[in-house]
């Protein structure tokens, strides 16, 4: 079984070409850590459920909510990166609560009664991370008129953009790269608030993944987010470094979703 390796959750296509060299650098430490099957090329073009529950993947990054709900059983977090991008930082990330520059909101109780776009219900940032913030302001009613959910932080940034969606909350790591890439798709919008910070999405391997191999694949990893030759790849993906994580750092989104749904408010409408 040839061994697969996804970096998905911020491969957009106008960085492919920094995600790649990245994941050539972390390669060439797994080799010099003495793992034989390490792919030359990363997996791109299946679903990101698909990969995660892979017996062969060997490294993925996921989402801290896939990884404490649906995926719990299948993906360990073993390091989580900091990002150099505004709300973010020291291995936390935050949510951008993103309306339209001439929207007259102050605040998310001004955004009672209008449209929301989010790309998930298994999404922290594009879901729980509102989520939990609105349910302190939604007394158990209904606080959003309707939601839509778009798929991707980028399709939600344009339903806001367009007028489709009113709101919507975009991790604030993909935000500063869209800003970053495709400056015209955040071009007229605004950040109205943060959300509260929680781990940024982590680098994991296989739950079932033996201990030495783990630990091997640990010890590259930050060994390549030291190496000055990934320097510029990482400059690119605003990626300052990397930290040994845990997967009980990530109980917090699990309480967050437990908070909200003690507010009587289970759903993002």
């Amino acid at each position: 079984m040839t061994a697969i390796a996804a970096l998905t959750m911020y491969d957009l296509p106008e960085l492919q070409a920094a995600t790649n060299a990245w994941w050539t650098a972390i390669a060439g430490h797994l080799r010099r850590a003495g793992l034989d099957d390490v792919p030359q090329e990363l997996t791109r073009g299946r679903p990101v459920d698909v990969n995660w529950r892979d017996p062969a993947l060997l490294l993925t990054q996921t989402c801290g909510y896939p990884l404490t709900h649906g995926h719990a059983d299948d993906l360990s977090a073993i390091a989580v990166p900091d990002y150099r991008a505004e709300g973010c930082g020291g291995g936390l990330y935050r949510s951008a609560f993103v309306v339209r520059a001439d929207d007259p909101a102050r605040g998310l109780e001004d955004l009672r009664g209008r449209r929301v776009a989010a790309n998930g219900p298994d999404s922290q940032s594009g879901c729980n991370a509102l989520r939990a913030a609105v349910a302190e302001i939604a007394v158990g009613n209904r606080f959003f008129s309707d939601v839509t959910w778009s798929g991707a932080h980028r399709l939600s940034l344009a339903a806001v953009r367009e007028g489709k969606a009113d709101i919507a909350a975009i991790d604030g790591v993909t935000f500063a790269l869209v800003g970053d890439a495709a400056p015209r798709e955040v071009a007229g919008l605004r950040v109205l608030a943060w959300s509260a910070a929680t781990p940024a999405l982590p680098y994991a391997v296989r739950r079932n993944l033996d201990g030495d191999t783990r630990a091997r694949v640990t010890d590259a990893l930050l060994a390549a987010s030291a190496d000055p030759e990934s320097e510029a790849a990482r400059d690119t993906l605003r990626i300052a470094g990397l930290q040994p994580v845990a997967d009980a750092d990530y109980a917090v989104m699990v309480a967050m979703r437990e908070a909200a749904e003690a507010r009587g408010y289970p759903l993002l409408a």
